[in-house]
């Protein structure tokens, strides 16, 4: 993929992410932010080459959540 095509839906994406991870976790968006942009999966979500960003926002949802729980993720087998 084109990086502009990528720099134009990794926010999308994130905005999706982000209203999750407030909902789930009862946060304000601010919260929500910080804990998604300093975290493992962001680092693999704002990198096209690793395909992260093809998930869905709920696997998204749930790989946010194992690496909260373990401070670890396991991507699914693709």
């Amino acid at each position: 993929m084109e990086k502009e095509m990528f720099a134009a839906i990794l926010p999308a994406i994130c905005s999706d992410l982000i209203a999750k991870i407030c909902a789930t976790y009862n946060i304000s968006e601010t919260q929500a932010i910080e804990k998604l942009y300093n975290s493992k999966l962001y680092f693999y979500l704002e990198k096209e080459e690793t395909k992260v960003w093809h998930y869905s926002t709920d696997m998204l949802l749930k790989l946010f959540e194992q690496e909260e729980e373990n401070d670890h993720i396991e991507f699914p087998d693709t």
